[in-house]
């Protein structure tokens, strides 16, 4: 993580590398694990997605400070607008999908959460991009399977489907998340826009948990390993490597990426919660990935606008 590589345009689909394609797998493997993991703990969402990110911003720093100081020389505040931006995002991503695990499938909320690249391709268009035909075709298919999944949902209870709505929502908010971090990474390496990154979410979740009165300590044991593993796992392995590979092969392929997480976090949940989807769900979610995956092999618009 030395230094930051050559910036890509936002909506550039760039072929990975042996070690770009590499860190994704590993990074894959890593945030399959945040859904069914994070449906274990017992103490509060808002406590889970605080730790993960306060842990992984203190672990990144010593980075920063001892390999990558000299990328601090001449570094103005402006410069870390964009970051600051991605970490609200991000807080907000957490704070809506996190309770989603609680209220209904691991499998649907992560088929759901995962939708990030049909929310970031609407604000492009909103913003003035010109998106290709097919990139339609992927939306309505996508969109189509969410709402089959929702549906599955409603007829277990409406709990569900509101955890499905969360989950969605954190989708939005995880596309903000990364045209942001696209955005920061054009100048800042993978350890400074994660430090600053992660220490913003941090602080946004400690101040909503002081505002609704959730506890950030006093967990068993049990909760803290478990937090801890969710920290390896899903925020340095998944997110900062992802982060990584971010300027180098675009959003669009991280976005790609990403979409592994849903059948990688099915056998996850399967491992440890033994819990199965239900049969009417799956052609849902399988809509929803070959949905998405329509819309990023599209290639890349035409930018008339800049998206974020």
């Amino acid at each position: 993580m030395s230094t930051a590589a050559p910036s890509v345009p936002a909506w550039a689909v760039t072929r990975p590398g042996g070690r770009d394609v590499g860190l994704m797998a590993v990074a894959v493997i890593g945030v399959s694990f945040s859904g069914p993991l994070t449906a274990l703990v017992t103490t509060s969402f808002l406590a889970i997605a605080f730790w993960r990110n306060a842990a992984g911003a203190v672990l990144l720093l010593p980075v920063l400070l001892l390999r990558e100081r000299a990328t601090l020389t001449g570094l103005r505040a402006r410069q870390l607008v964009s970051s600051v931006v991605a970490g609200l995002f991000l807080a907000a991503h957490f704070a809506a999908w996190l309770p989603s695990l609680s209220m209904t499938t691991v499998a649907a909320s992560t088929a759901l959460v995962t939708t990030t690249p049909i929310w970031t391709a609407l604000a492009a268009h909103f913003s003035g991009v010109r998106l290709p035909r097919q990139v339609w075709w992927g939306l309505a298919l996508a969109v189509f399977g969410a709402a089959l999944i929702a549906g599955v949902d409603v007829t277990v209870s409406w709990t569900a489907l509101a955890g499905d709505g969360l989950a969605l929502l954190g989708a939005i908010c995880a596309g903000g998340y990364m045209l942001a971090g696209a955005r920061a990474r054009e100048r800042l390496t993978t350890s400074a826009y994660a430090v600053v990154c992660y220490s913003t979410c941090a602080v946004a979740l400690a101040l909503a948990a002081l505002l609704v009165d959730v506890p950030l300590a006093g967990f068993s044991a049990r909760d803290w390993w478990l937090i801890a593993a969710i920290t390896v796992c899903a925020q340095l392995l998944g997110h900062t490597l992802l982060n990584l590979v971010l300027s180098s092969v675009g959003p669009t392929v991280v976005g790609l990426a990403v979409l592994l997480e849903v059948p990688g976090a099915l056998l996850v949940a399967l491992v440890l919660l033994q819990q199965a989807p239900p049969l009417l769900a799956l052609p849902g979610m399988v809509a929803v990935v070959i949905g998405v995956a329509l819309v990023i092999r599209a290639g890349r618009p035409t930018p008339e606008a800049d998206p974020v």
